[in-house]
């Protein structure tokens, strides 16, 4: 059987009551190099560095909110049953989805109650998230809640720890990596980003990009995975992603018509 063994324990210690995880140190880790890439991409662009750490602060926390939120209410059946497990976001379980609407409305609301120009401030956090995302999915790989389908390729994972979080039936079966596609999507798609951020583009349109690429790499490789279809044959990842597709290019076509208009007019 080819493949890649995975056979790392999530949990990095035990101490006492409370165990450390693999996921919750790439989590924090992911969301401080965020944070930092940020403020930094912000005081480039000119914005006030302390109304966006205030901001970026609760951005952060909405954003934590509504990834537990989604991924509950995904796996309802669940948590009703054991629903002492909702406040267990150290074993993983953040939608990334339901983090950048519930983040994004917050850091929208405030951004416009603080005076700071939004689209600016979107191309801020679009340079920041992806790297964050990145990390993160480094616990995904450890962690195993993040896995795709059954695999014969030579570099499908074979998880074999037992407190990996992957169904049973698929411990010791390689899988498609999942978590190391989306890195790999995810390195491009900054690449791309970093590139176009020292073009004249109009203000927003980097932060149009990141959704649009990033929701494009969801859709297409989450073909690999095998969650509950919901609609039109897809996936409810898929779904989403085609919605957040059609938004982007929405507001891109509207940023690009605007900003022609505004030259046209000077």
């Amino acid at each position: 059987m080819s493949g890649i063994p995975i056979n790392i324990d999530p949990v990095i210690v035990h101490l006492g009551g409370f165990a450390l995880h693999w996921y919750s140190l790439t989590f924090a880790g992911g969301i401080a190099l965020a944070f930092w890439l940020i403020l930094r991409e912000a005081r480039r662009l000119g914005l006030d560095r302390a109304k966006v750490e205030g901001v970026a602060f609760w951005a952060v926390v909405g954003g934590l909110i509504g990834a537990r939120l989604f991924h509950v209410l995904d796996k309802l059946d669940y948590y009703l049953a054991s629903p002492q497990q909702i406040i267990m976001v150290n074993q993983g379980g953040l939608a990334i989805f339901g983090g950048l609407l519930a983040g994004g409305g917050v850091a929208f609301t405030l951004a416009l109650r603080e005076g700071i120009p939004v689209p600016r401030l979107a191309d801020a956090a679009a340079v920041g998230l992806i790297p964050g995302q990145m990390l993160g999915r480094v616990g995904c790989i450890i962690n195993g809640d993040a896995f795709g389908g059954p695999t014969n390729l030579p570099w499908g994972f074979i998880y074999t720890n037992p407190g990996a979080m992957l169904p049973d039936a698929l411990k010791g079966v390689p899988t498609h990596p999942y978590p190391a596609y989306e890195v790999l999507w995810d390195l491009a798609l900054l690449g791309l980003m970093l590139y176009l951020r020292r073009r004249s583009l109009p203000a927003g349109m980097l932060f149009v990009t990141y959704l649009a690429g990033y929701a494009l790499g969801r859709f297409t490789l989450t073909f690999v995975r095998n969650e509950e279809i919901v609609a039109w044959g897809l996936q409810q990842a898929q779904v989403i992603a085609l919605f957040i597709l059609v938004a982007a290019a929405g507001v891109g076509i509207y940023l690009v018509s605007q900003a022609n208009r505004t030259r046209q007019e000077a």
